[in-house]
């Protein structure tokens, strides 16, 4: 049954204004973001399809191009608004970071690096380079490696680090796998960057290992 001839109470867009968007569910959202269903099929049935296939809005967010467009009723109009929706939030995420005290709100970074990179299917480095009042000053991506690892570059931390006057760094890379805890490689590379860091005068805070769903931090291991 089409969207439209379910009572006004029960449309997720009429819900949506009357009640607030967290009273959705993922596919109820998702729904409103596609607008149209196809034949036979509703924009929730659609909705509750990709969410299976893809797993989480995440994954569906960030998957390839290719692969979204193979998922029936998602043409290129409608690919634009999911990726201008996840954009939205990404951006949104960025102005909270670019306003908190990276280490008074270490929250805020979190959701931002594993938005931005938690969802990538090769390893990928990257570093947040702080002020010394603990304001972001920038978000780089370092380097890019394969399903299990990527390289990086001390000499290139170094000059990215002094480019944006950084008084001290949190580092982060994702692990695709799904597995949080930081490998033996993770560990060593660390104690190499912070030395490497601390003979310019650069502290490093933190190095996040992250994952879709979370982070596990080296500074609350006590490793650093």
């Amino acid at each position: 049954m089409p969207i439209t001839d379910w009572p006004l109470g029960e449309r997720p867009r009429e819900r949506l204004i009357l009640q607030g968007a967290g009273v959705l569910s993922d596919a109820e959202l998702l729904a409103i973001l596609l607008r149209t269903g196809t034949a036979g099929r509703s924009a929730i049935d659609l909705a509750r399809d990709m969410l299976s296939h893809f797993v989480s809005l995440g994954g569906l967010l960030h998957a390839p191009v290719n692969e979204l467009l193979e998922q029936p009723g998602l043409g290129p109009a409608k690919l634009a608004q999911l990726a201008a929706a996840a954009e939205i939030g990404r951006r949104c995420l960025a102005e909270r970071v670019s306003q908190a005290n990276a280490l008074s709100h270490p929250d805020a970074v979190r959701d931002y690096l594993r938005l931005s990179y938690g969802f990538s299917v090769r390893e990928t480095f990257a570093a947040v380079y702080l002020s010394a009042q603990n304001r972001v000053l920038a978000v780089e991506e370092l380097s890019r490696g394969t399903l299990t690892e990527v390289r990086v570059y001390t000499r290139e931390l170094i000059k990215s680090a002094l480019r944006h006057n950084a008084a001290s760094v949190i580092l982060a890379h994702n692990h695709p796998s799904g597995e949080t805890e930081p490998s033996r490689a993770d560990r060593d590379l660390t104690v190499t960057l912070s030395k490497a860091l601390s003979l310019v005068d650069i502290r490093l805070v933190d190095h996040l290992v992250i994952t879709t769903t979370c982070c596990t931090s080296f500074a609350e291991r006590g490793w650093l």
